[in-house]
Formats: structure tokens, C-alpha cells, sequence
């Protein structure tokens, strides 16, 4: 007997008990859309971080007040506060200086919150990204209508800003934003550009926001402050040279000694993602080990409907014995059936947990994510499932005595 008759014999067989084949795998579907959401879930989020915070810019990295590891605990952090100096604008021209070698470009931020009007309209809590002109290209952004502010005019202080798509949308629904004057916490700024639209993450948009140049915003806000600095390397090559040359520049500016360690940051996107690693990564395999067990109840509960099935059918198995059956066609045949109904139960698993993922996605501001390897893993798992719970079953068969087999009621 070869292989397709196996399998058509094990479909017939499982489509002549319908229901009692649906409660079977029902242990199987629960356990497969159980694990396959949390891995959407986790993927979601790690793709999250990938795009929206590891993604600093091309060959970017940042230099900032505190580093990575300051934020692994309530007294890092502390120690850190007290500890770490701000990073300054003068440190913005100290590493300016050394372009031309491994740093291609730096760039300075600082954000907070402000309240923005035009006319007698009011937005309360928008975020005022206060950049210089080149982070603009070192972060990729993309303007959707007009322009991003000038080098020119970060340098002469002017009061100029470009608005997020929320703000645009608010404010300026029909009509273009470009020329138009809004005020920042009470003061006017000349709308030059609207930024694209970049969606919301975790239910907050990215949108609602407005820039201004760095220097007019010290010059308004005050200096007092720590602001984050964005350096790009010449290209891949000279990227880790390039975080060197910052780290000695920052320690020399410091006065630090050999020994000391730094008390500023040098944030790279594969630091977020360490971080993201140490975090997530147990949780993630407690969450995807405990949700396996419903696998295991999936597994069990197979190989006890197998042998039930064998009980059944022993005449039936007397008789293909006689007629010429070998122990191997009724191992292949009972091997089959298991299989095809682990391998059911993980279809209708992954359908449910895709179908479950893109509602969470829709419904809540939970990114999800379904990597193809996952589902191809949930199906090979739940087939392996299959195999292991029939294994008994159809040797169990197969060993029958074809006499005694077709003397049972």
C-alpha cells in the first residue's frame, strides 16, 4: 500500500467520525493559536522596536546623558542622574569638529511638550522637537507638503516650524499649512512644511507633533538642559570608528581617567536591541513553554482516541490482514490518520491565531506581526505531534493476530 492510499484511507476514516474528530483536535487547535498569537504578539513588538526606536538613521548612532544600562534599574538610574553631566551644546561643536574622518555629520535634539493655537483653535500636549537643521536627513524624515526649516535660518534664530499630520489635519483641513502662522506656547512660528503621516504605535500618534529649530528653542526655553546628539558615519565600515572617535571626544571633554567609566550614553541600535533581548527574551520563552502544554493535552488526547479507534476497528484490521495486509501497510495506515488529524487541528490553529492576530491589530494599539517560519514551525510541530501520539497506536495494530482480530465483536 503506498503512500496516498495511506492518506486517503486516514481522511475517510477521520470525515466518518466528524464530530468525535473535532473534539479530538480540539487540544491541538487551542495549543497551536495559543502559541502562534503570543509569537505574533512578540514579533509585533520587536518589530516595533526595530522600525520605531532602534532605527535611529542610516550608519546613526546617538550620544545622550544616560546610557542604556542606566535604565536596567530604579538605582542605575539614580546613581546615573547624579553622576552623568548634560550633553551641551558646546559638545554639539566638539564633535562637529571632527567631521571629516569617521563622522560624516551630527545633529542635536531636544523634546518636550507645548501647547500649540491657531485661531481659536488649541492642541494641549503636542510634542515640540526642537532639531537642528541636519537631523532632518539623519533621520530619514519625509516632508509631505512644503519644507523642512534651513541652516540658515537655525542660525539666525528665526521662528519657523514644520507640523506633524495630525497638527496639519487640525488646524489646516482645507486649506494649505505652508505660510501660515501658528503659536508655540503663545509665541508665533511660520508653518514651512508638513511631515509625513507616520501612523500611531501603541495607540499614540506619531503625528501630533511640531519642530523648530534647536537654537531658537534655547534661546526661548533656555540652555539649562541636556539635549540628545545624533552622529552618522561615513558609511558601514567606519561605523564603530566613528562611535570611538565620539567616545573619546565626550571622555576628553569630561576629563575622565582610564579607569573611569563613562558617564554619558553612546545608544546604537544594537544596544536597544541587547536590552530588548534581556528583557523580552525569557519572557517570551516562559510564555511560548507554557502555552505549549495545551500541545501536550493535544498530544495525549490523539493517541487516546488512536487507541479507541484501534479497539473499534480490530476486525476490520483482522480482515485486511487476511486479504494480505503487512504490519507495515496497517503501521502506515494508523500513522497517517494521527498525523493528518495533528496536521488538521494546526491548520485550523493557525487560521484561528492569524484571525485573532489581525483583530487585536485592528482593534487595539497592540502591534502584531505573523512571520511565514512561524507558521511553517506550527505546522511541523503539530504534525510531529501526530506522529509521536499515533506511534503506539499503529504498532498496536499492526502487531494484532489477523485470528483473533477477526474473532472480536
Amino acid at each position: 500500500m503506498n503512500i496516498f492510499e495511506s492518506i486517503k484511507l486516514a481522511v475517510d476514516a477521520i470525515w466518518s467520525h466528524k464530530l468525535r474528530s473535532f473534539l479530538t483536535l480540539l487540544g491541538v487547535i487551542f495549543g497551536v493559536a495559543t502559541v502562534i498569537v503570543v509569537v505574533s504578539l512578540i514579533e509585533g513588538f520587536n518589530k516595533y522596536v526595530d522600525e520605531k526606536i532602534a532605527n535611529i538613521g542610516t550608519n546613526a548612532f546617538s550620544v545622550q546623558k544616560f546610557s542604556i544600562e542606566d535604565f536596567s534599574s530604579l538605582d542605575n538610574y539614580e546613581h546615573a542622574r547624579r553622576r552623568n553631566k548634560d550633553v551641551t551644546m558646546d559638545d554639539l561643536s566638539a564633535l562637529r569638529a571632527m567631521r571629516g574622518g569617521a563622522i560624516k555629520d551630527v545633529g542635536g535634539q531636544e523634546e518636550t511638550q507645548c501647547e500649540l493655537k491657531y485661531g481659536t483653535q488649541t492642541l494641549f500636549g503636542v510634542s515640540l522637537q526642537a532639531i537642528t537643521a541636519n537631523v532632518v536627513e539623519i533621520q530619514n524624515k519625509e516632508i509631505a507638503e512644503g519644507r523642512p526649516f534651513t541652516q540658515a535660518e537655525e542660525m539666525s534664530d528665526r521662528t519657523v516650524c514644520f507640523i506633524g499630520a495630525d497638527v496639519a489635519d487640525r488646524f489646516f483641513p482645507t486649506r494649505s499649512p505652508t505660510g501660515q502662522k501658528i503659536k508655540i506656547d503663545g509665541r508665533p512660528f511660520e508653518v514651512v512644511g508638513v511631515a509625513k503621516a507616520l501612523g500611531t504605535v501603541f495607540g499614540q500618534s506619531r503625528d501630533k507633533f511640531v519642530s523648530i529649530p534647536l537654537t531658537t528653542f534655547m534661546n526661548i526655553y533656555g540652555n539649562r538642559r541636556s539635549i540628545q546628539l545624533l552622529i552618522t558615519s561615513q558609511n558601514e565600515v567606519s561605523y564603530q570608528d566613528a562611535i570611538d572617535e565620539a567616545r573619546v571626544v565626550m571622555r576628553t571633554r569630561r576629563k575622565l581617567k582610564p579607569e573611569e567609566k563613562d558617564n554619558f550614553g553612546v545608544i546604537t541600535p544594537s544596544a536597544v536591541n541587547n536590552l530588548r533581548e534581556r528583557i523580552f527574551g525569557t519572557i517570551q520563552t516562559v510564555a511560548i513553554g507554557v502555552t505549549s502544554i495545551a500541545l501536550l493535552v493535544g498530544a495525549i488526547v490523539i493517541m487516546n482516541i488512536m487507541l479507541v479507534s484501534v479497539t473499534e476497528r480490530t476486525k476490520e484490521i483482522g480482515i485486511r490482514k487476511s486479504l494480505g495486509a503487512r504490519r507495515r501497510d496497517i503501521l502506515k495506515q494508523f500513522l497517517a490518520e494521527s498525523i493528518a488529524l495533528a496536521l488538521s487541528g494546526g491548520a485550523i490553529g493557525v487560521s484561528i491565531a492569524y484571525l485573532l492576530s489581525k483583530l487585536v491589530a485592528t482593534l487595539t494599539p497592540i502591534p502584531t506581526a505573523l512571520p511565514l517560519i512561524a507558521v511553517a514551525v506550527a505546522l511541523f510541530v503539530s504534525g510531529g505531534v501526530g506522529l509521536v501520539a499515533g506511534v503506539y497506536p499503529a504498532w498496536r495494530a499492526a502487531n494484532l493476530d489477523p485470528i483473533a482480530a477477526m474473532r472480536s465483536d
